[in-house]
């Protein structure tokens, strides 16, 4: 569904991304794995539309070519970026962030069912529609961001360290959460720093180093191999998970 090829970012004379190429399948979760440092944001932003690509860029969704379209229209197109630090409307409510993630014509089209499918998924927001958002924990605050981006009825989301600085609990109640939505068939691009938890519910994952693609596999393959499970997973050579 989401097919990129060609991907390069530069920030002055500094080459963040290089030639990169991967695919995201519907109701697929696909985890991004790197460093600090290693691209994996810029990747998301330039798919997202937030940064300047270098000419030669693929972004195809359903074989429509997104690059070169500015945000409000990539978004209008079906993807949607979870931002990392959320991006959230403190002083607006929780239903006023969630309407307003609903003002592409996509999202207007089906915003009462995804109103629904986002209280369903985040029973919390339920109980607090009316709470000003900059009162709420990170975690909930987090569930906002998800919930806001889920209200344009995205085909592929695109989602940065969503779990960075949550509890322990909150992080399990977003994957689970995740799982889900990828359940209901949307596709899932994920960075983030729990990669244990990203590849326990991941089908498929790359590797990114120095801004290029390393490697590729299965999450279960990925997590099974040595050299990724002594980089990321904090596992060494030779001893058990």
């Amino acid at each position: 569904m989401l097919e990129i090829a060609g991907l390069s970012v530069r920030y002055g004379k500094h080459l963040a991304l290089d030639d990169v190429a991967l695919k995201v399948g519907r109701g697929e979760i696909v985890v991004m794995l790197g460093a600090n440092g290693a691209g994996k944001s810029s990747l998301l932003k330039a798919v997202g539309g937030m940064v300047k690509r270098e000419p030669g860029a693929s972004i195809r969704l359903a074989g429509t070519e997104l690059a070169g379209l500015p945000a409000h229209r990539i978004v209008g197109a079906g993807l949607a970026l979870v931002p990392e630090g959320r991006g959230v409307f403190g002083e607006l409510t929780v239903r006023e962030n969630l309407a307003l993630g609903a003002f592409p014509h996509r999202g207007r089209a089906a915003e009462a069912d995804n109103f629904e499918r986002v209280q369903n998924l985040f029973p919390r927001l339920r109980e607090r529609l009316d709470q000003a958002v900059r009162t709420m924990s990170g975690g909930e605050q987090q569930m906002v961001a998800v919930g806001r981006a889920l209200m344009s009825a995205p085909a592929i989301l695109l989602l940065d360290e969503p779990s960075l600085g949550l509890s322990p609990l909150m992080c399990k109640e977003l994957f689970q959460a995740l799982a889900r939505i990828r359940d209901d068939g949307t596709g899932v691009l994920l960075v983030e720093q729990n990669a244990r938890q990203s590849l326990a519910i991941g089908d498929r994952g790359y590797l990114l180093e120095g801004g290029r693609v390393v490697g590729s596999g299965s999450a279960a393959a990925l997590g099974a191999d040595p050299a990724v499970r002594a980089a990321y997973l904090g596992v060494a050579h030779g001893e058990a998970a």
